[in-house]
C-alpha cells in the first residue's frame, strides 16, 4: 500500500524482497502489486505513480503498509475500509514501522501484540491503550497480522513471511541476494546501544563468520575467545553489545537455520542432521528447533520437503 507521505525505503523493502525471490526450480511464488490511495502518492523528496488503485487489494494475499511520516495525519478512510475488508476475508496484513499507526487506525491491532520504530512506539500506545505495544523486538507475528519495527527490521519481517511461506532455504536465498543476514529473530534487541566497529579489530563480523563456518563443530566460549583473541569476559561483553544476544544463542539460532536447511534439500535422518550442525543428539534438536521454529523438524520437513525438488 501507498499513501501520501509514505516512507520510500519502507515501500521500496517488500517489492525488492518479495519480487526477487524465486524457488528452487526458477519459479517466482510472489506477484507484487502497489496499491495507492491515489494514482500520484507523495513519498518525500519524489513522487510515486502507483500502477493500482485500492481495488487492487481485493485479491491479495498478503497486504503490507509501510511507515508513513506523519503519524498525525488522519487516514484515509477508503484505505481502512480495504483493509478491514481484506482481513475480514482472510488476507494477511502486516506492517513496516509507522505503518502500524495504519493498522491501528483500522482497528486491526486491537487486544494484539505489536510493534513499531522504537521512537514511536510510546505515541502508538498512548493513543491505542488496548494494543499491546513491545518497542524492544525487530518484529511481531500475531498470525494474519504483523508488525516491525523500522528501517533493516522491515526487511527481517519479509524474510520471516518467506520463511513461514517457503521454508528457510528460500528465505536464505533471498537474505544472500539482499547481502544481509538470516539469523535475526523477531524477539532480537530494536535498539543497541554501542559503539561503531573501530580499526582495531574490535568488530566481531569476522568471528561471526568464522562460528557460521564452523557451527557444525564444539565451539565453547573459551574457543570462541582465542578464535576472537580477547578474553572470555571481554567477548561475552562485545557480542552482547554488537549482536544483542549472547555467543550461545546466537549459535543455537545459526545451528537451527542449518538444520532447516537440511531438511528442506536432503534426506538425512533426524540424527544426522542434529550431528551435521553441532546438536550431537536428536533430542537436543528437537528441543531447541521446537523452542525457535514453533513445530517439530519432522513436521517441518513434511510441510517443505515436497516444495523442493530432489
Amino acid at each position: 500500500m501507498a499513501l501520501d507521505g509514505v516512507n520510500a525505503f519502507d515501500l521500496a523493502i517488500p517489492c525488492e524482497v518479495f519480487g526477487h525471490i524465486r524457488l528452487a526450480d526458477g519459479r517466482a511464488p510472489y506477484r507484487v502489486r502497489v496499491c495507492g490511495v491515489t494514482r500520484t502518492v507523495r513519498a518525500g523528496a519524489f513522487a510515486v505513480q502507483a500502477p493500482c488503485g485500492l481495488r487492487g487489494v481485493g485479491g491479495a494475499d498478503t497486504v503490507i503498509v509501510p511507515g508513513i511520516q506523519n503519524v498525525t495525519r488522519p487516514v484515509p478512510v477508503a484505505l481502512i475500509r480495504a483493509l478491514r475488508a481484506a482481513h475480514a476475508r482472510g488476507a494477511r496484513i502486516a506492517s513496516i514501522c509507522s505503518g502500524a499507526f495504519v493498522l491501528a487506525a483500522a482497528g486491526l491491532l486491537d487486544g494484539r501484540r505489536a510493534t513499531t520504530h522504537w521512537l514511536a512506539a510510546p505515541e502508538l500506545a498512548r493513543r491505542y491503550p488496548t494494543i499491546d505495544v513491545d518497542p524492544n523486538v525487530l518484529y511481531v507475528d500475531e498470525g494474519r497480522i504483523l508488525t516491525s519495527a523500522g528501517a533493516a527490521a522491515g526487511m527481517d519481517l519479509c524474510l520471516h513471511i518467506v520463511r513461514r511461506d517457503h521454508g528457510a532455504a528460500v528465505a536464505a536465498h533471498g537474505a544472500r541476494l539482499a547481502v544481509m543476514p538470516l539469523e535475526r529473530a523477531g524477539g532480537q534487541a530494536q535498539f543497541i546501544a554501542h559503539e561503531p566497529p573501530r580499526v582495531d579489530g574490535s568488530s566481531l563480523e569476522p568471528l561471526l563468520r568464522w562460528m557460521e563456518a564452523h557451527h557444525g563443530e564444539t565451539l565453547t566460549l573459551p574457543r570462541l575467545a582465542r578464535q576472537a583473541a580477547m578474553s572470555a569476559r571481554s567477548l561475552s561483553r562485545r557480542f552482547r553489545d554488537q549482536t544483542g544476544d549472547t555467543p550461545a544463542r546466537w549459535l543455537v539460532r545459526c545451528r537451527v537455520r542449518r538444520a532447516q536447511q537440511l531438511l528442506e534439500t536432503s534426506g538425512a535422518s533426524i540424527e544426522e542432521i542434529a550431528d551435521a550442525v553441532g546438536f550431537g543428539s536428536a533430542t537436543t534438536l528437537r528441543e531447541r528447533f521446537g523452542r525457535i521454529v514453533g513445530t517439530s523438524p519432522q513436521e517441518y520437513r513434511r510441510t517443505f520437503r515436497h516444495r523442493v525438488p530432489a
